[in-house]
């Protein structure tokens, strides 16, 4: 079957200035060849901690960054090799739910002129009062009333807020949404209607959703695949019920360990703690990014960069692997 989504060999690198007076130029791999697929109308999430960069592929797969070497391909175009006009055409298909909805809203613009704005910019959705219904429509789709149409974001909870965002991004009826984070801003109470909204709107528009994370707690039931980014790599990806159960890379394992559970009393709980701190990304360790923190690693994990072991639906990138 050939995948809707089809990321290979992605990079993206920053040049940052060290030294003394910024006398030297070093590079940030933020993203380093990363590879994976996605089907259709499936969600695939993305989880790693705070800086592993998560947020920066999502932005570069839609081009809001430009990559540096890799290519992405949505349904079999090629989005790194379009032009201007071609990309904006798009962008139709392809849309992104930022992390924060305080800050990914002008303060300025009323929420029905947010929603509209993106039919505004490709010029469909008709004008005037069929533009307002369908603007309307979708405030009602995301569970908003419609007396929030001519009122301004700073009127709103952050879960409305999210859910405003969530309108403009469905605008353009979109095929493939980036969710960048798009719970993390939110209180615990809120954080389950805006995850079952997106299940919902994932059925009944049949969507195919990246969701960047880095609450494995939600992962589990809500993603069909799960892929684990280190350091601008991804580490180990398969079918969230295996990883979960049977993780194959030792910073899954550690991952999963540290999810929060309900019952403090449990005694079957594993408890793992990981050693060190992360590696800087401006200085990278030789061979394994994980070694350093790693309780299973040895001198070949420091010659040599694993490379991915490919079995059925799982990848994984370590030397030695998890039974």
């Amino acid at each position: 079957m050939t995948p809707f989504l089809d990321v290979r060999g992605l990079k993206k690198y920053f040049p940052v200035r060290t030294g003394a007076f910024g006398s030297e130029t070093r590079v940030v791999k933020a993203v380093d060849d990363v590879t994976f697929t996605v089907r259709r109308q499936e969600t695939f999430a993305l989880v790693g901690e705070s800086g592993c960069g998560k947020s920066t592929l999502g932005r570069t797969l839609l081009r809001l960054v430009e990559p540096t070497a890799g290519t992405a391909a949505l349904d079999g175009t090629e989005l790194t090799a379009l032009g201007t006009e071609a990309l904006r055409r798009m962008r139709m298909r392809m849309q992104m739910i930022f992390q924060d909805p305080y800050a990914s809203l002008n303060p300025r613009m009323r929420v029905g002129d947010i929603i509209a704005e993106p039919l505004a910019t490709h010029k469909v959705g008709g004008r005037g009062k069929e533009r307002e219904a369908r603007v309307l429509e979708l405030m009602r789709v995301v569970g908003l009333r419609p007396d929030a149409l001519r009122r301004y974001p700073h009127e709103f909870s952050g879960g409305q807020r999210q859910r405003i965002g969530i309108a403009r991004a469905l605008a353009l009826n979109p095929e493939f949404i980036v969710c960048d984070e798009p719970l993390s801003a939110l209180d615990v109470s809120i954080q389950a209607q805006v995850l079952n909204l997106l299940g919902d709107l994932r059925e009944a528009f049949h969507l195919t959703y990246l969701f960047i994370t880095h609450d494995l707690s939600v992962v589990r039931h809500f993603a069909q695949r799960v892929g684990v980014m280190f350091l601008g790599r991804l580490v180990e990806a398969g079918p969230a019920e295996a990883l979960f159960t049977a993780p194959r890379h030792p910073y899954t394992r550690f991952l999963m360990a540290a999810v929060p559970v309900p019952d403090p009393r449990r005694r079957d709980r594993e408890r793992l703690l990981l050693q060190g701190d992360i590696p800087s990304p401006i200085d990278l360790p030789s061979g394994c990014r994980f070694r350093t923190r790693c309780p299973f690693a040895s001198e070949r994990c420091a010659r040599e960069d694993p490379p991915g072991t490919v079995d059925g639906e799982r990848t994984w990138a370590c030397h030695f692997p998890l039974a």
